[in-house]
């Protein structure tokens, strides 16, 4: 009878043992839904879309989309980082996150999540409307040193954009009125309705108003002129050493399992080497930037010491 137990306990422990490994590789099971804390139309939505439509085939399952804008991109983080850490949330942030950290609008940090990998590197575009009095840079500067404070600049209040056209601000000693939309697709959809003079955006939220006749790209914080848009000079070319970009990277809630973040990290670097993807990515105006775990962290923090020295430019 002895024998008997020890033969079945020892029968159990076997099965809990091979058990336990199936478990851990059946991650995920079912879809992982994706975060998306900004507005449908923008840069962050267009670009996260691509990544949710064409990660499948590496990951195994479906990465819905929801949109939760609100608050400088902090409310649908807010969501995410209350969401169980079971690796079936993730969500996106960029150097608007560590802005926002700097300057009150949120209690949050990066370090409140899990970086997984950074994805996509965006250079931004300082953008105006085809009917402006200015048809290049240089007529917006001139102008614009005419009519000291006439000219209205939409951005994310306290936010990267925020600190991106204050910085061109100050190296061109222009001075413009700083108007707040959440997202780049809502202040490119106000500058196309006439509600704004300038805006800060991007290709992938701007330029089907571009050649379509309704904006015009006046120069981008691209450190090189970009293949999509070759004739618009970079803000290096126009006299001022600026590296304007956007940097967007998945992110989990804190504390999930190591080996979940392994797995969708594995899936986002296969996913990055895809050229299809890479494709969609260029098309829409990014460049794909891969980093890693520990890369990603290691870039966050250093950002994060960056955004906090210049803090004061953009406090509300």
């Amino acid at each position: 009878m002895a024998l008997f137990s020890r033969l079945a306990a020892g029968a159990g422990l076997a099965a809990a043992l091979l058990a336990h490994p199936a478990s851990a590789q059946e991650y995920p099971e079912r879809p992982v839904e994706f975060i998306v804390p900004w507005s449908p139309g923008g840069g962050s939505d267009t670009l996260m879309r691509i990544i949710a439509n064409n990660v499948s085939p590496y990951l195994g399952v479906e990465m819905p989309v929801i949109n939760m804008p609100g608050v400088g991109g902090t409310v649908g983080l807010k969501e995410a980082s209350r969401r169980d850490a079971d690796g079936y949330t993730i969500s996106q942030v960029h150097e608007g996150l560590l802005a926002a950290t700097e300057t009150g609008l949120t209690d949050l940090s990066w370090d409140d999540f899990e970086p997984i990998a950074l994805l996509t590197s965006s250079p931004q575009y300082l953008v105006t409307g085809s009917d402006a009095p200015y048809e290049t840079f240089e007529g917006l500067v001139e102008y614009a040193q005419a009519n000291p404070g006439e000219l209205t600049i939409g951005v994310t209040l306290g936010g990267v954009p925020h600190l991106h056209a204050a910085m061109i601000a100050d190296a061109f000693d222009l001075d413009w009125k700083y108007v707040g939309y959440e997202g780049t697709g809502e202040r490119i959809r106000a500058l196309v309705g006439g509600n704004l003079d300038l805006a800060i955006g991007d290709i992938a939220s701007s330029l089907q108003f571009v050649e379509n006749g309704d904006l015009v790209f006046l120069a981008t914080g691209a450190t090189e002129r970009m293949e999509q848009t070759p004739d618009v000079p970079t803000l290096t070319e126009l006299g001022a050493e600026l590296d304007l970009a956007i940097t967007r990277g998945i992110v989990m809630p804190k504390g999930a399992s190591e080996d979940r973040q392994a797995t969708l990290e594995a899936a986002l670097r296969e996913l990055s080497e895809d050229e299809t993807f890479v494709e969609q990515i260029n098309n829409a105006g990014a460049e794909v930037a891969f980093r890693g775990q520990d890369e990603y962290t290691t870039y966050l923090s250093n950002l994060s010491d960056t955004v906090q020295r210049l803090a004061e430019v953009i406090a509300p």
